[in-house]
């Protein structure tokens, strides 16, 4: 994990979430382990280096636990930490607050339509 002071919880909590794929990341890992390639797959438009980044800090964090099964070819699977697990209430808030949302707009946008 990384040695960072924050004064505020929420900023702390940011911190880690914060980014493009880091959330879409989580969501995919919440159902179950992935390894690379399902997670390259499921995050539509991350590239490579990108997921690569996301994941290594992710594991900085203490998120995500990385499980090399040293084999040739290489496997290796990513999941969730018990530290990790604690996101799962906050993903599905967010997913249902972001759900509302999207009706929201759509409310809007037709209500100005007419």
């Amino acid at each position: 994990m990384k040695n960072e002071h924050h004064d505020c919880p929420a900023d702390a909590a940011v911190h880690v979430l914060s980014g493009k794929w880091k959330m879409l990341i989580l969501w995919q890992l919440v159902e179950k382990p992935r390894r690379f390639g399902g997670l390259k797959r499921s995050v539509s438009g991350i590239t490579e280096k990108m997921l690569i980044q996301q994941l290594r800090e992710l594991e900085d964090d203490g998120v995500i636990h990385r499980y090399d099964f040293q084999e040739i070819p290489p496997k290796v699977e990513y999941s969730l930490t018990e530290h990790g697990q604690k996101l799962k209430p906050v993903l599905d808030a967010l997913w249902q607050w972001g759900h509302q949302h999207i009706q929201h707009c759509e409310e809007k946008q037709e209500s100005r339509a007419s």
